[in-house]
């Protein structure tokens, strides 16, 4: 019997769920943006895997380690309860050549588990362009955030996001109009 298809949002973390710390490392720096736990409410009640994705290469520039950002992800898991399914990140330096960085699509590969995708109805939500290429190599569509980088990203000629929105909850009301 086929398993059914699974509606994802994949959803880059600095400046789109929290704020942009560059290459945060510390819980006690951790702000999660207030309207981040209704829109991850919103995608749950709409049947969707919430997944972070996001590039961490601060492990790989000996910054800081993978314990002290799965202390990030605990607490964000904790401020967000049961709201996000799972954390996926990418350690490696830009220039590693690996295949789990974004805009490849390691992560999403891992984050799909064997599930099926219903790549029609699933989404890649970030502030950079390299979020939206991500959405773009997944077969999914993409909504970019004006927090973080997307303001200066919105601008940008190469920016072919499905959806431009001011934050994570605008991009997130946005897409489940379109459904």
């Amino acid at each position: 019997m086929e398993m059914p298809s699974q509606k994802f949002a994949f959803i880059d973390r600095d400046g789109t769920l929290i704020e942009e710390v560059n290459f945060l490392s510390r819980v006690e720096d951790l702000q999660i943006f207030p309207y981040t736990a209704a829109a991850l409410t919103m995608l749950k009640e709409a049947g969707f895997r919430s997944v972070v994705v996001t590039n961490q290469s601060g492990i790989g520039r000996g910054i800081y380690d993978e314990a002290a950002m799965n202390s990030i992800h605990e607490k964000m898991s904790e401020e967000l309860v049961g709201l996000i399914d799972a954390f996926h990140f990418c350690p490696h330096l830009p220039e590693a050549g690996c295949t789990c960085r974004k805009p490849n699509v390691g992560m999403i590969e891992q984050a799909i588990n064997g599930r099926s995708l219903d790549r029609q109805r699933s989404w890649m939500i970030g502030d950079k362009l390299l979020d939206i290429a991500t959405g773009t190599n997944a077969g999914v569509r993409s909504a970019l955030v004006k927090t973080g980088y997307g303001a200066a990203t919105a601008e940008m000629p190469e920016c072919q996001a499905d959806i431009i929105a001011d934050n994570v909850l605008d991009a997130v009301t946005r897409l489940l109009a379109e459904r």
